[in-house]
């Protein structure tokens, strides 16, 4: 990948939560082939259930790369950190809406606290640019339409409460003293390495093992699907181009009820439509998000790359190949359930 704006001066970057799911391919992308020349990259990462090293093994041994288990929490770590690097894209977050819905704890001391300490430590230490990535969920539900960045934040999970919280942080961090905060809002990711309680791994998964899968309600919830290559283009395009001070909604196009999602899933695992178990709705269930992504189009020239069925084919086929990676996750979630 290169840069947007390839005079831009080269980085030392601190990436939170860079051994999750998005934040991993984020780093793989920095640090891989076609990355921008002459960047630094440390994870910082407390490496909760959601947290992998594996998925950081490609990069691993890369001199410009290194990694730090820490809290985000902890001001003394994040201070020291922040010393040493120029720019920060924040990953780390609590985000798994059903363990919001019943407890909310971790979720507001990582998402709202956690992120207070780095934007303050990046204050105190001049950090160049902070990357703040949160989530078409802060805006809550929408019947038609699309949201824009000016769209108000009407979340309804504790969950998205607290990234909702954290943006309003990062922005006022840029209105009251200056700091250079760019926020992005995704809508759903899926794609490899991805944590399986999340819908599309959690589907995949138990399709494999001959199980059936959990569809709430009626299964007529709308998301827009993201694949993670075009999410971490449009992250990129956003930390070397975007504007200080400006948010910028990144969607992926492809708009489904979780009822068909489940029926492209059940055909590309091979499945009938007799492993679909309706399960009682969520509390607080949003019906249907969708994002108008064309500020970052229009300003950055961001565009989805990867269709869809090819996503989707290439996500399940990278399941079923990587057993290893994923079976032992899937005993610590039926575990934690």
């Amino acid at each position: 990948m290169s840069p947007a704006h390839p005079t831009r001066p080269a980085a030392r970057i601190l990436v939170t939560g860079g051994a999750g799911f998005i934040g991993s391919h984020h780093v793989r992308t920095l640090l891989g082939p076609g990355g921008p020349a002459g960047v630094r990259v440390t994870v910082l990462d407390n490496l909760t259930y959601a947290g992998n090293p594996a998925n950081l093994d490609p990069v691993r041994d890369r001199p410009a790369f290194s990694f730090v288990k820490g809290d985000i929490c902890d001001r003394e770590l994040v201070d020291e950190l922040m010393a040493a690097h120029d720019e920060v894209v924040h990953f780390a977050a609590e985000s798994h809406v059903d363990r919001s819905i019943l407890s909310s704890d971790d979720f507001v001391r990582t998402n709202v606290l956690g992120t207070q300490t780095l934007l303050d430590a990046a204050l105190r230490h001049g950090v160049r640019t902070f990357v703040h990535v949160s989530t078409d969920e802060v805006y809550g539900s929408i019947d038609t339409g699309a949201w824009t960045e000016e769209s108000p934040l009407l979340p309804n999970s504790p969950y998205s409460a607290s990234k909702a919280s954290s943006d309003l942080l990062a922005l006022a961090h840029h209105r009251t003293h200056g700091l250079d905060v760019r926020v992005t809002r995704c809508s759903n990711n899926y794609g490899h390495h991805q944590y399986p309680e999340k819908v599309v791994p959690l589907f995949v998964t138990h399709l494999l093992d001959g199980r059936k899968v959990p569809l709430y309600g009626d299964g007529g919830n709308v998301r827009d699907w993201l694949h993670i290559d075009d999410h971490v283009q449009g992250i990129e395009l956003v930390r070397t181009g975007g504007r200080p001070g400006e948010v910028y909604n990144i969607g992926g196009g492809t708009e489904l009820t979780n009822r068909r999602l489940t029926d492209l899933l059940l055909d590309a695992c091979g499945a009938g439509p007799d492993r679909v178990e309706y399960v009682t709705d969520r509390k607080g269930h949003d019906r249907r998000y969708c994002v108008d992504w064309s500020k970052i189009r229009d300003e950055l020239g961001y565009r989805p790359r990867k269709d869809f069925a090819t996503g989707l084919a290439e996500t399940v086929a990278w399941y079923r190949e990587n057993r290893s990676w994923w079976e032992p996750l899937k005993q610590t979630v039926e575990m934690t359930r």
